[in-house]
């Protein structure tokens, strides 16, 4: 079966000729939109990453192509049509977990280095200040901690605030989690958690219910000096209002690793561009801001299994066998 994989980086085709495949490959750079879906013409299955266009206009080209498998190297699917692929046929695939530990350990590593002003510490001392005023913190045990999402990803940051850290910690998810409430995590409403929280981590996906989650009106709500991580999606947060909540000192620092309006930013360098966008310009300008580039998948662990599963999903669909809790679908009635 021949395959077209786009967004692809140097690391994504290691990773997957590490395994010979046993399908034809066709490694494409280019991220996919509705003028680089002729390269996939041919292609039985389509590979895509988080920022590629999968709307319905992309979609009836890739089934024009004779696209009949979307691959989705990733956990979320916000970016598909998904009533469009299931009228046109096309069965989608995805990798349901494939490090949860990989972006829960850089979410707690963005909060300590947040909390702790470890990158401007460093940058002190490469100019040999090694004063202290300025880089005041402040510890996480006691704090009240929120975790918007208790899934795999989600449960192992609620686990490491509260046992590890000592933090009281208030969750919310459809679906409450009893082996962390087992451990002391009290589930609660969202508004609940943006009026009690000193943190709150973002683990949920995006969909029309969690969209700009934070917002305005939550951040109103906040105590002064909240400080607010997002390693899920970048749609979880309004940033306009996050810059407001920053200037009034309403939140006390933010940390994201991935931004509403990332697909023409991350994964690029940008370095001896004019930025664009004014939103990241503007974050990228305070100091008690961290941004990083939709890492915290980013480990040799989480691109091995990201592969590895892709691939068995391909080889399922080519013997014709059920794609299993790999496969994505319309909700019902949708």
């Amino acid at each position: 079966m021949r395959i077209a994989m786009f967004s692809t980086k140097p690391y994504d085709r290691r990773s997957f000729e590490a395994l010979a495949p046993r399908h034809d490959m066709q490694y494409l750079a280019p991220r996919l939109e509705a003028e680089t879906a002729p390269l996939a013409a041919g292609a039985q299955a389509v590979c895509a990453f988080v920022n590629d266009d999968l709307s319905a206009p992309v979609l009836q080209a890739l089934a024009g192509g004779g696209t009949r498998l979307l691959l989705l190297r990733c956990a979320g699917f916000n970016n598909v049509d998904l009533a469009e692929a299931a009228r046109l046929g096309i069965s989608i695939a995805r990798v349901p977990a494939y490090s949860p530990h990989a972006v829960a350990e850089f979410t707690i590593g963005l909060l300590l280095a947040l909390i702790r002003h470890i990158p401007r510490a460093v940058a002190r001392t490469r100019d040999g200040n090694f004063a202290l005023e300025g880089l005041l913190g402040f510890d996480l045990h006691g704090r009240t901690a929120g975790v918007i999402g208790t899934g795999k990803i989600g449960a192992l940051v609620a686990r490491a605030l509260s046992a590890g850290f000592g933090c009281r910690v208030l969750a919310h998810d459809l679906h409450p989690d009893p082996a962390l409430q087992a451990i002391g995590v009290t589930y609660t409403e969202p508004r609940t958690i943006a009026a009690e929280a000193d943190i709150i981590t973002l683990h949920c996906p995006l969909t029309p219910q969690t969209h700009h989650i934070i917002r305005a009106e939550t951040l109103a709500l906040a105590k002064p000096g909240l400080i607010l991580v997002n390693t899920s999606r970048g749609g979880l947060v309004n940033a306009e209002d996050a810059i407001e909540a920053l200037k009034t000192g309403r939140l006390g620092g933010l940390a994201i690793d991935v931004y509403e309006q990332e697909a023409d930013l991350f994964f690029e360098d940008l370095s001896n561009e004019i930025l664009a966008d004014d939103a990241i310009a503007r974050l990228l300008t305070f100091p008690n801001v961290l941004v990083t580039g939709h890492q915290a998948f980013f480990t040799l662990d989480a691109l091995n299994a990201i592969a590895a599963t892709t691939l068995a999903n391909a080889d399922r669909f080519a013997a014709g066998e059920p794609l299993g809790t790999a496969e994505v679908r319309p909700p019902v009635g949708g």
